[in-house]
């Protein structure tokens, strides 16, 4: 069974589509939508034991730092991009985003909602960084550099002049309710967002 934001990317993604998945982790993603979906694509992942995961599911994937950005890739020859809980360990966010979209005409993107009502109430309570399972570092050893929320994303996007197509609420291993999905920058835990170009 796989994490409930990549259920949720599971559905929003087209039969055929070709896809390009960054930091894709272990490939559960990619495996199961060319299995199920024929989807076909590349993942981009810089830990060794994610590219070998990925391979030994027979993902094709590319050794490859997001900092460096996507040169390598032309305009418009992805259907979507997807980047699940990477995001906020960027050291530019904003300019990733652009390259999503300048690679395909969509994107997906799922980060921890630094806003999440545990968080706020455990630094407001104990003063201290939160640790929970959507942020589960210390604040010495964490990669996560960019923490947001789902109105800074949101007005990201307005800035940009982007479409936010879909948005969806993640809240520990499963699916917000009905409040987090009336009020997600509160109480989802994790952000889920389907953005293109006007």
């Amino acid at each position: 069974m796989m994490r409930a934001d990549l259920e949720l990317i599971y559905d929003w993604v087209p039969e055929g589509a070709h896809v390009l998945d960054l930091a894709c982790g272990d490939g559960e993603l990619l495996e199961t939508l060319a299995r199920s979906k024929g989807v076909t694509g590349y993942g981009l992942e810089i830990d060794h034991e994610g590219i070998n995961a990925c391979l030994a599911r027979g993902v094709n994937v590319i050794e490859h730092n997001l900092d460096d950005g996507l040169s390598s890739f032309c305009d418009n020859s992805y259907d979507q991009v997807i980047m699940t809980q990477a995001l906020q360990a960027l050291r530019r966010p904003d300019k990733m985003l652009d390259e999503m979209l300048r690679v395909a005409e969509e994107g997906i993107i799922t980060f921890p909602n630094f806003a999440y009502w545990r968080h706020r109430v455990h630094l407001g309570l104990r003063g201290y960084m939160p640790v929970s399972k959507s942020l589960p570092h210390a604040w010495y050893d964490t990669p996560n550099i960019h923490l947001s929320t789902f109105n800074d994303f949101e007005h990201l996007c307005r800035e940009k002049g982007l479409v936010i197509v879909d948005r969806a609420v993640g809240v520990g291993d499963h699916q917000g309710h009905w409040k987090s999905r009336l009020w997600p920058n509160l109480f989802g835990e994790i952000a889920i967002f389907r953005v293109r170009r006007r």
